[in-house]
């Protein structure tokens, strides 16, 4: 008797999960096996990135990191040039997965990938006709004599990053198709690609910021490519992409709403992404690296909420086409308690960060205490935000959301600069703080609207 209850309640705990796990709508229960499994690898993946950070730190010295990071970004705004349309290619596939329509999905694919490869190729070649005259030592805030390296770099990540510019197209599908985990696979692949290359660079090689950008390069384009050979010639063999089914003609569908997640991606970029060059131009690049390490560190609430948000954007595509309300507003109130028990771990994480930047790190980097609270307060705002953006970019109304945006990113840069010289530091993160909070009160009034049928005029655009 004794052993059956034993043996009963090591299986309850099981059953329980299970049960958790397979109940609901079907939309609901995939969902929750995606974010399982998304956080298993994810979790990994941070591990991984956590031992990267100090590794590259000690191997190419603070400041040097601080150039690669601030140098890294910079080049990261050439994803603006895909014009919207991973975004409006991710909503279109879902549409076309909704309807059933297999054949229209595999022609916006096609075509997505070959107007990406045309423009990736005209932002290479006006590149390399300006960079030879781009003084990137000034540009970064560097030394003179670094000018050369620099620019050296800047080909390296450029070249490297217009490849997974294209091959990580089929990151968009996955999240499309709502199995988002199959993506975050690829991504540990990666981290843990590059933590190996790194550690054998430390071994063999003195600090040397080109074998870097060789190796931190090599490593997501390799991941992303034999993806996308795995998939397309099983999952996704289907919609694999085909001279044959490029059809320019539904360009326009796709960057009819294209358009619009291009001028938000290029509206985030301004407000998020050039925090670590006006760092680098009012405090040095040596400042950039104790930022990051803060921001990579609270940055786990961000990607632990992305990891729970990622198979909703197309999940709500599809309950929108099939006019599934009550989904949605379940959906919406179980994230709101999420993001509640999201807070309580980031104060937990605020109270103890001085001691885990000194175990991860060591006394390298010294962090304030006035970036952690700042950053801290800076991600729950943004995971806030992110859960209203979803809804709103999955079904389509961004009207409101593009006029905010290109409001933030027209007073970002003053506003960081001006609070930058003011407050220190913390100013910089204090600007897109303050823009956030004002987001996340209309994007709740639209999704309230919306959802209640109540959204007239640029409330339902």
């Amino acid at each position: 008797m004794g052993t059956k209850i034993i043996s009963g309640s090591s299986i309850e705990p099981v059953a329980f999960v299970k049960n958790l796990i397979n109940k609901g709508h079907s939309r609901s229960i995939n969902a929750k096996k995606n974010i399982l499994a998304s956080l298993l690898l994810r979790g990994c993946n941070i591990l991984t990135t956590m031992m990267l950070v100090p590794l590259t730190i000690h191997y190419v010295k603070p400041t040097q990191y601080g150039i690669w990071l601030t140098l890294s970004s910079v080049i990261g705004w050439v994803g603006l040039f895909d014009i919207g349309l991973g975004n409006g290619l991710r909503n279109k596939f879902a549409e076309a997965l909704a309807k059933g329509e297999h054949e229209m999905a595999r022609i916006y694919v096609s075509t997505t990938y070959a107007i990406m490869i045309i423009i990736i190729s005209l932002a290479l070649l006006i590149f390399f006709c300006i960079n030879p005259f781009l003084n990137w030592a000034k540009i970064l805030n560097t030394p003179p004599d670094m000018a050369h390296e620099l620019s050296l770099l800047a080909i390296i990540i450029l070249g490297f990053f217009s490849m997974q510019f294209v091959l990580q197209l089929v990151s968009t599908l996955l999240q499309a198709a709502q199995q988002p985990a199959k993506a975050s696979l690829f991504g540990l692949f990666g981290s843990v690609f590059s933590l190996i290359v790194v550690f054998i660079l430390t071994k063999t090689t003195s600090g040397n910021l080109i074998y870097l950008g060789l190796s931190l390069g090599f490593s997501p384009v390799l991941m992303y490519a034999a993806s996308s050979i795995w998939f397309y010639t099983h999952k996704f063999k289907s919609y694999a992409p085909s001279i044959k089914y490029v059809n320019f003609k539904y360009a326009r569908n796709l960057m009819g709403l294209g358009m619009k997640f291009f001028i938000l991606q290029m509206a985030t970029i301004v407000v998020y992404e050039t925090t670590n060059l006006i760092i680098s131009q009012l405090f040095g690049p040596a400042q950039v690296t104790p930022y990051n390490i803060a921001y990579k560190y609270f940055g786990i609430i961000a990607m632990v909420f992305g990891i729970t948000m990622s198979p909703f954007w197309s999940a709500f595509t599809e309950a929108w086409v099939k006019k599934d309300i009550d989904w949605i507003r379940n959906t919406m109130r179980k994230l709101n308690m999420f993001w509640c028990g999201l807070l309580i771990v980031t104060l937990f994480m605020l109270a103890f960060s001085n001691i885990f930047f000194r175990l991860w790190v060591g006394k390298e980097v010294t962090v304030p205490v006035s970036i952690s609270i700042v950053l801290a307060a800076y991600f729950l705002v943004n995971a806030r935000n992110m859960m209203y953006m979803y809804f709103l970019n999955g079904v389509g109304k961004v009207k409101l959301q593009l006029y905010f945006s290109l409001l933030g990113m027209a007073l970002n840069i003053p506003l960081s600069i001006y609070l930058g010289k003011k407050f220190g530091m913390p100013g910089i993160i204090m600007s897109t703080l303050i823009l956030g909070s004002i987001t996340m009160v209309w994007t709740i009034i639209q999704y309230d609207k919306i959802i209640n049928n109540k959204a007239t005029g640029i409330w339902n655009q």
